[in-house]
């Protein structure tokens, strides 16, 4: 970890079903960004498609080496000189895909791939349904991104639910959590504040979400509301329920500071089951 500081941007969307447009959506924002000073910029889950139908997103999407939108997001790292997260995109696999995050350097050269491990299977009480697993396929590895300010964690969206994941990351020397997310409407209203705030708090380490928001062409809606919280559980940044972007200036000294008020990290046990 290095006490440098440096510049967030986390891009807020409503993707819809075109992959075009939410290309040239998500490029416009990454170009605010970097033009604001934003040395990494981070967009949501499904940046460059949000399809519920397994037919139609099958027919719209593309193996990493053959997908156009990964080239697109290598020059534009390379262009502007920054680190690029992209929250998530499906890659094609064969019979099932890949929700997987993408992180670029400035020189245009994939670094680090994650592909989401938990998978997203519910029903909920006003009739959504969700079958992630009919279409993914779960990830088995977790991964820290090097970047030139620290080590990254790497999770999306629904990971956000399962602790240990995030415990692995913070003790594997992640001063920092990504949770790019594309959370619905109704359980974002009651749990994405206070999940993400217990991941940094737990871990003393700085969380960064982006977020999708609104209604969606297929007709599902998200809850945006991409967050930056420190390592102390304050949120630095919220970007509300429209479309935008967020930059912040983020402070890693903030991390030692918080881990030696509460040194949880230096504390954990491995615990028997129970009998």
């Amino acid at each position: 970890m290095t006490g440098e500081k440096f510049t967030i941007g986390l891009v807020q969307m409503t993707s819809s079903n075109v992959v075009a447009e939410n290309m040239a959506t998500v490029e416009a924002f990454i170009r605010e960004a970097a033009e604001g000073g934003a040395d990494l910029v981070m967009t949501p889950e499904t940046t460059t498609i949000l399809e519920l139908s397994r037919k139609a997103l099958f027919e719209k999407i593309h193996r990493e080496e053959d997908d156009p939108s990964v080239k697109q997001f290598a020059a534009l790292a390379k262009e502007l000189g920054i680190w690029l997260l992209i929250g998530s995109m499906p890659i094609l696999l064969g019979e099932k895909v890949a929700n997987r995050c993408f992180v670029f350097g400035p020189d245009g050269e994939i670094r680090h791939r994650y592909d989401k491990i938990h998978m997203f299977d519910v029903d909920l009480p006003n009739g959504e349904q969700y079958r992630e697993s009919r279409s993914y396929h779960a990830g088995d590895q977790a991964v820290l991104a090097d970047l030139p300010w620290g080590r990254m964690g790497l999770t999306i969206c629904y990971d956000l639910r399962f602790p240990h994941l995030y415990r692995k990351l913070a003790q594997g020397g992640a001063v920092m959590l990504s949770v790019p997310a594309a959370f619905t409407r109704q359980t974002g209203e009651a749990h994405w504040h206070t999940l993400l705030k217990a991941r940094a708090i737990e871990n003393g380490a700085f969380v960064f979400a982006p977020a999708q928001t609104g209604r969606h062409a297929s007709g599902r809606e998200t809850f945006g509301h991409s967050l930056v919280i420190d390592p102390w559980g304050n949120i630095l940044a919220d970007g509300g329920d429209k479309p935008g972007l967020s930059l912040v200036e983020i402070d890693l000294m903030l991390v030692g500071k918080a881990r030696a008020n509460i040194p949880s990290l230096q504390h954990d046990r491995q615990i028997a089951g129970p009998a």
